[in-house]
């Protein structure tokens, strides 16, 4: 099943180096573990409910094993600095849905656990 990793970042008005070389360097750590992004720090076009001003990133992984070992590695992890530093933010990792997944099933099941 994939998976994703998430982050919402608040950028810095103005990029320092030390960001600069992070967005330069992840695609590597990336690559031993399948992840691809699919969102890359694009601003909300569209805020349809509440309110949005983070920067959205989303990764694609396999799944969450491979999100996870990508997350621990030690080429990310020393990158993590580079960003922390310059960037507040949270970021989590989040199972994807199976392919056929129907919200429909999954409500008649809560339903049924409810009774």
């Amino acid at each position: 099943m994939p998976a994703y990793a998430l982050a919402n970042l608040t950028p810095p008005a103005e990029l320092d180096d030390e960001v600069l070389t992070y967005m330069e360097r992840i695609q590597a750590t990336l690559d031993p573990f399948g992840g691809r992004f699919l969102v890359h720090g694009a601003p909300a076009r569209e805020v349809r409910e509440g309110s949005w001003d983070a920067a959205l990133v989303i990764i694609g992984f396999p799944s969450l094993d491979h999100a996870r070992d990508w997350y621990d590695s030690d080429a990310y992890r020393r990158l993590i600095p580079l960003r922390t530093r310059h960037m507040a933010g949270d970021v989590l990792l989040v199972d994807g849905v199976a392919p056929g997944y129907d919200p429909a099933t999954t409500a008649a099941e809560l339903r049924a656990a409810r009774s």
